[in-house]
């Protein structure tokens, strides 16, 4: 029988074919992929079981909150996964595609076990800079509204710098790359002052700005409209010369090409500067946060520091980094939303 054949069952002696597989090997490589999951999903378990054992049955080397409630979350977490390893015995297709998940669940298990023997029982790593997981749990519980708090505070600066930003850079590259005039005056100065840091303007922001808020805009302003500018300009340049041809062969305007030709043409390379953008917003963020606004993200991350609440500042950094993420996750969605007919090669 050819591999090439279609799908087709025939009678044969030890059973029925699919194509060239045998239904019964692929049975049995299905049962045996189910008890691999399976022993998995127990080794997942049995991890988060040793975090719950761990942080109930041993005594503290210190005084934390939470920790009953972080045992029994990590006891739960153990057993919802011993019921997913009998789940892929009995009943697969239930748990259909939870398979990826387990290798992490293994990764976290262990990695909540060790870190709670570390700290809360052994003492091996020093108190107060590495807290146990409880007293971050105790944060998120105790603490959760000053952190929304910091995170609305923090999204608002980033809204407002990032859509100034973009716009500014936006109208520049597209103005850079479609008339020679603009080149010529503005060039020269984004040259001189598109590589400094932005973060080097926040003396003179601060100065002559009336509010830290409206000088953290602007820094943030300034970290997203260079990379935005730069490669909208190259995507305008970078349009190839016959579209224009065409375009003219039937009788576009200027204002045509620039619309419906040269823009279209860069949107790629924009989503490539706003990416970069985006990065760079986030250091100008917490810098600006740090040193002048009085809420957000930054701020709550100094405060925590300068009282040594290390586990304040551990949780802050986590609020953060997925904050970061979901933002740079976003406008990934929305490039794959605008740019749906071709597949670019930044990846997230």
């Amino acid at each position: 029988m050819s591999a090439l054949t279609s799908p087709r069952e025939t009678e044969s002696g030890a059973g029925i074919e699919t194509g060239t597989i045998p239904l019964s090997v692929a049975a049995q490589a299905g049962t045996a992929k189910g008890l691999r999951q399976a022993l998995l999903a127990l080794v997942a378990a049995t991890a988060w079981g040793l975090a719950a054992f761990l942080t109930w049955a041993l005594p503290d080397v210190g005084d934390w909150g939470r920790a009953t409630e972080f045992a029994l979350g990590s006891g739960v977490i153990g057993g919802a996964l011993l019921l997913l390893g009998l789940l892929f015995i009995f009943s697969p297709r239930v748990v259909s595609g939870a398979d990826r998940f387990l290798p992490w669940s293994l990764v976290l298990g262990l990695f909540f076990a060790a870190w709670e023997w570390l700290t809360a029982k052994s003492g091996v790593l020093p108190m107060p800079f590495f807290p146990p997981p409880q007293a971050l749990l105790e944060v998120f519980l105790d603490e959760g509204g000053k952190l929304l708090e910091s995170v609305l505070a923090s999204l608002e600066l980033l809204s407002f710098g990032i859509f100034f930003g973009a716009l500014t850079g936006f109208a520049l590259g597209v103005g850079l790359g479609c008339w020679k005039a603009v080149g010529y005056w503005f060039h020269p100065v984004l040259r001189l002052i598109g590589p400094l840091p932005p973060v080097a303007w926040l003396p003179i922001a601060f100065y002559v700005f009336p509010s830290s808020h409206s000088a953290s805009i602007f820094l943030i302003a300034l970290a997203v409209g260079f990379p935005v500018t730069i490669l909208t300009w190259s995507g305008v340049r970078g349009v190839d010369p016959t579209y224009y041809d065409v375009a003219r062969t039937m009788g576009a305007s200027r204002w045509f090409l620039i619309v419906k030709v040269a823009i279209p043409a860069a949107l790629p390379h924009v989503f490539i500067g706003l990416f970069m953008g985006l990065g760079a917003s986030f250091v100008v963020l917490v810098t600006a946060e740090m040193m002048g606004v009085k809420a957000g993200l930054g701020f709550y991350m100094q405060w925590a520091q300068g009282w040594a609440a290390y586990a304040n500042m551990y949780a802050c950094l986590l609020v953060m980094a997925l904050m970061c993420s979901s933002l740079v996750t976003l406008l990934f969605k929305l490039r794959d939303r605008v740019l749906s007919y071709q597949k670019s090669s930044l990846q997230w």
